[in-house]
């Protein structure tokens, strides 16, 4: 868990350092594919249709949706550790977007006809960060229940899913490149540490830690020892 952690904060304080510094590269980057893409969806509406789509799949309101019905089912099978676990990684998440948004201050894209009218700073964008815990959340919940192909079918739909809900915000010129990259490393490191501190939980409570490629395994977690034992 620590490498995992130090492998998503090290390259977003570096993304951080960049996107301050103006970098040459990095901004000539983000402002083509600001342009191109901008320039395609102008004459595509299909595109832009789908990119909606898939935007509004990762939006706040569709993760907090998300969250409700997990917190649910999870308090009714009387796992309240993964339900908190759950409530403190994808709200904090968010709270730590709206944290880092407001002290980067980054202006968002501008268009000349601008498909999207979103409030608030760029960076990192908080659909891509939401995308990347949620998923994230949603597979270690489900992989200690999932075997052979279904495992590896539904990793491959949560990937796909981060990455297009990334590319929706720079397609609609919501986000810049580095915006959406910045999202995914601190989700990812986010995660990372709340998955660390989950496990440090339950093997202060006499469990087996947790393995990622794993899950979170609620069928294991502990239910009323008998007296005695």
């Amino acid at each position: 868990m620590a490498t995992a952690l130090l492998l998503a904060v090290v390259p977003f304080a570096m993304l951080l350092l960049l996107v301050e510094d103006n970098w040459g590269p990095l901004a000539g980057a983000d402002f083509a594919a600001r342009d191109r893409l901008h320039e395609y969806a102008l004459t595509h509406p299909v595109f832009v249709a789908v990119m909606r789509t898939a935007s509004d799949i990762g939006s706040a309101l569709a993760w907090q949706i998300v969250t409700v019905l997990l917190v649910i089912w999870l308090l009714w099978r009387r796992l309240w550790r993964l339900a908190v676990f759950v409530v403190v990684t994808i709200a904090g998440s968010s709270l730590l977007n709206s944290v880092v948004k407001a002290a980067v201050h980054r202006t968002r894209p501008v268009v000349s006809q601008p498909f999207v009218n979103e409030p608030g700073a760029s960076f990192p964008s908080g659909h891509s960060q939401a995308a990347v815990v949620g998923f994230g959340v949603l597979l270690l919940l489900l992989l200690p229940v999932l075997r052979g192909h279904w495992r590896q079918l539904t990793v491959a739909v949560a990937i796909v899913m981060v990455l297009l809900i990334g590319f929706s915000r720079v397609a609609l010129a919501a986000h810049f490149i580095s915006d959406v990259v910045a999202g995914f490393v601190l989700g990812a490191a986010w995660l990372a540490a709340m998955t660390a501190v989950f496990s440090a939980w339950k093997v202060m409570s006499g469990d087996a830690p947790v393995r990622p490629a794993d899950g979170l395994a609620p069928h294991q977690e502990p239910t009323a020892r008998t007296p005695g034992r």
